[in-house]
């Protein structure tokens, strides 16, 4: 079985605060299975987010040849942001809530797809954002769904589930003001008004929702959405039309593909906003595209990055296990 196929290293960075038995399993047989075949394997527990990137420094320093990732969306964008501009692709195993980036690249967190993936996957180049200080690989949101995030993160204590979003969400819906917000998007201003703003990298947001159904991962831009939103009933109707896949019809939603965004308000209270599901200093913010900065280990199939199917049946067995 492992006649022919050339040996390499594998660096495993794991975040044991995430994921669960089934995560634990998986890793488990891969590396075994990864050592039958007379591999080189070397796993390494993380110690916070900032040890998930010194982690991955280490891989690049010693030479590994392919980094396999196990946890959430913040640990996989400390490791991308570390290996950015170096030869090593990253290979993830999804164990957080959302898992916003594995979905994209229709990964799920099972010894098949690992495997398959490994096999007879592709190498693809990954553009990362910069948002203010912060770098991102999949979304910064402005607005309501960073207030969210916000009291979310204020209680927190290890990992969390997509119940924990129940109360957040009630709350912040019945106590939200929807600030005016300043949109530039490649030095044109697009928007002045009560708004949520999102830039993305990927195609899909929570729970699968197509906020920016068109965006790539790989094509060198950033996407922009405006939802104008003076009122509740406002962010209501968004949030149905987004579910239906029809937002785009609306005259109150703006779509725009661009390299630099600037988000800004004149108003008295800060604005809140979110990068890649964590909360980030309010506004001002200055946001642009790092083209081709990392590489990731893709599933064979379409020669694009798309939202396929094991990664929906994924997302439907973490939403009925909680």
């Amino acid at each position: 079985m492992t006649e022919g196929r050339p040996k390499q290293r594998f660096f495993f960075i794991v975040n044991p605060q995430s994921g669960s038995s089934a995560n634990v399993r998986c890793l488990k047989q891969l590396k075994n299975t990864l050592r039958q075949r007379q591999n080189h394997v070397n796993i390494q527990l993380t110690q916070s987010l900032e040890h998930a990137g010194q982690l991955a420094c280490q891989a690049v320093a010693e030479d590994y040849d392919i980094v396999i990732v196990s946890g959430g969306d913040g640990t996989v964008r400390q490791v991308a942001q570390a290996l950015a501009g170096a030869r090593q692709p990253i290979l993830i195993i999804p164990s957080g809530t959302e898992n916003l980036l594995a979905r994209e690249l229709g990964l799920d967190n099972t010894l098949e797809s690992a495997l398959n993936t490994i096999d007879y996957g592709s190498v693809r180049d990954l553009d990362l954002g910069q948002a203010g200080s912060r770098r991102f690989m999949a979304i910064v949101g402005v607005g309501y769904d960073a207030e969210v995030i916000k009291r979310i993160n204020k209680f927190r204590n290890g990992h969390i589930s997509h119940t924990d979003y129940f109360w957040p969400i009630c709350r912040t819906f019945w106590e939200y003001r929807f600030p005016r917000v300043k949109v530039i998007a490649d030095g044109q201003e697009v928007s002045n008004q009560p708004s949520l703003v999102f830039v993305a990298n990927i195609s899909r947001y929570a729970l699968g929702l197509g906020v920016l159904p068109e965006a790539d991962c790989g094509d060198g831009l950033l996407d922009l959405c405006v939802y104008n939103c003076k009122r509740r009933r406002y962010l209501l109707a968004h949030a149905v039309m987004t579910i239906l896949g029809i937002s785009h019809k609306s005259r109150n939603v703006l779509r725009r593909r661009c390299k630099k965004v600037q988000i800004s308000t004149d108003e008295e209270h800060s604005v809140p906003v979110q990068v890649d599901g964590d909360p980030a200093p309010p506004l001002p913010l200055d946001i642009e595209v790092i083209p081709s900065a990392a590489k990731v280990l893709v599933p064979p199939g379409p020669g694009h990055f798309a939202y396929r199917k094991p990664a929906r049946l994924f997302l439907l067995r973490k939403w009925l296990i909680g």
